[in-house]
């Protein structure tokens, strides 16, 4: 699978792995002047990016960055992005600051990671009943701690 991206400003920083055994890519802020997150506070945070497969089975999956949201709490607002194969835009990450502290975003900084992924295309059904398990109906915590 080949992955090309544009960089739609000039200053846009092209994702790479920061290890070879990285699943994801670093995507960083492609911003004017810093941003400041308040503690509850959601923003919608450029890549200054925007990308094609030569597949079309393949979504590009946006991830929280695990320093990111464990040190500061900041995360996505959304948990996962999804980037469909056929989409053209500009790629924006909606970052949350969880945290108690102000966070300040700045160009350049990694703020996701952004891993390729297969997805399925299934054929749809519609049916009046489905077959039985043995979980059933059973639902949050039904089986078990």
């Amino acid at each position: 699978m080949k992955l090309t991206f544009k960089k739609l400003d000039e200053r846009a920083v092209i994702p790479v792995r920061a290890t070879a055994g990285s699943a994801g890519m670093d995507l960083c802020a492609c911003l004017d002047e810093p941003v400041t997150l308040a503690p509850g506070e959601i923003r919608l945070i450029p890549t200054g990016l925007t990308a094609q497969t030569d597949e079309t089975d393949v979504a590009l999956l946006i991830y929280p960055r695990s320093g990111l949201s464990t040190r500061y709490g900041v995360s996505l607002a959304n948990c996962v992005g999804v980037v469909d194969s056929d989409y053209r835009g500009e790629w924006s990450v909606p970052l949350i600051n969880h945290g108690k502290e102000p966070f300040t975003v700045e160009h350049g900084m990694r703020i996701a990671q952004l891993v390729p992924t297969r997805v399925l295309f299934p054929e749809i059904e519609v049916a009046d009943e489905l077959t039985e398990t043995d979980r059933g109906e059973g639902g949050f915590g039904s089986s078990g701690i």
